[in-house]
């Protein structure tokens, strides 16, 4: 979770990766070679056409989109293969928004041959991307302007924009309407797949949390509650510190699986908070690489 105790785990992480650069001469220059990551599009209007980049899997097509939702104009970005027609990918940001960590994951969603959806949930306070390039969660400033942003998203805006998503994914050429569509939440958002999953089962066929927090708490509206509610297989990545603070949260969402009689693969990774996203301070790019093959096989039941 995006908390206090996290703050401080990313600060040792940091200080941890600081003495691993000196010991091994990795600077910069030499982790941006280690792990390279796609080119990021400039920001652009709705109206923006598609454009087209290659890839050792083939074309893709990517485009800034407008959706209509009932609180607003949420914006985003679509990406699919050029060609065909593609189970889609709701992809929500972490804590910090839409910005190109994120775009940088509906590329790799659509080199994988998936149509990816990456919005802004932010989108009732402002137009992506909402902070400078280098802003961190451990600024208080950050987390000052970040806060009244996220009062904003309670269980019930999510389920509204949810099915204002989906209604919008399936209305799209490139997906395949014959398949599920599948979600994949980081952070704040990492219990928002299983809301999701709910408000819309009969279309949402695989729910995945990426170092989610508050998945299973003893509030009535807990998202594990409403596991029964889904049609989903769950695919639950928790972060090592994160199990360290709760390490009965994973044990509540076993039982209400084995309760609903769902597929959940429940999994604490060797990795802080926020180990999938390229900009976070706890960034892993092994474990990253492993959570998106588990994310892959999933997606590979819609």
């Amino acid at each position: 979770m995006c908390d206090d105790f996290t703050l401080a785990d990313d600060a040792e992480w940091q200080a941890l990766r600081r003495v691993s650069r000196r010991g091994f001469g990795l600077g910069a220059a030499g982790l941006a070679a280690a792990v390279p990551l796609a080119g990021c599009m400039a920001n652009g209007d709705a109206d923006q056409g598609p454009e087209a980049t290659g890839s050792a899997a083939g074309d893709i097509v990517e485009r800034a989109v407008t959706i209509a939702a009932p609180d607003g104009s949420v914006d985003g970005f679509f990406y699919h293969p050029a060609k065909g027609r593609h189970a889609a990918v709701l992809v929500w940001p972490d804590v910090l928004g839409l910005r190109d960590s994120f775009k940088d994951k509906g590329r790799q969603l659509a080199r994988s041959g998936f149509a990816a959806l990456v919005v802004n949930h932010y989108y009732r306070s402002a137009k992506a991307p909402l902070l400078p390039a280098n802003a961190k969660f451990t600024d208080p400033a950050v987390r000052a302007q970040v806060a009244p942003w996220g009062k904003l998203l309670d269980p019930a805006a999510y389920a509204r924009d949810t099915r204002a998503y989906v209604a919008w994914l399936d209305a799209q050429k490139p997906v395949d309407t014959k398949r599920k569509i599948g979600t994949v939440g980081h952070c704040m958002t990492g219990s928002t797949t299983i809301r999701a999953a709910a408000a819309v089962p009969e279309r949402i066929g695989v729910a995945a949390s990426m170092h989610g927090g508050g998945l299973a708490t003893d509030a009535p509206d807990s998202p594990h509650r409403l596991i029964g509610a889904t049609k989903a297989a769950l695919l639950i990545a928790i972060a090592q510190n994160d199990d360290a603070r709760d390490p009965a949260a994973k044990t509540r969402l076993r039982e209400a699986c084995d309760a609903a009689g769902r597929t959940c693969e429940i999994e604490v990774y060797p990795a802080n908070h926020g180990w999938t996203v390229a900009d976070s301070p706890a960034y892993d790019a092994v474990q990253a690489e492993r959570a998106f093959q588990r994310q892959l096989a999933f997606y590979a039941r819609l």
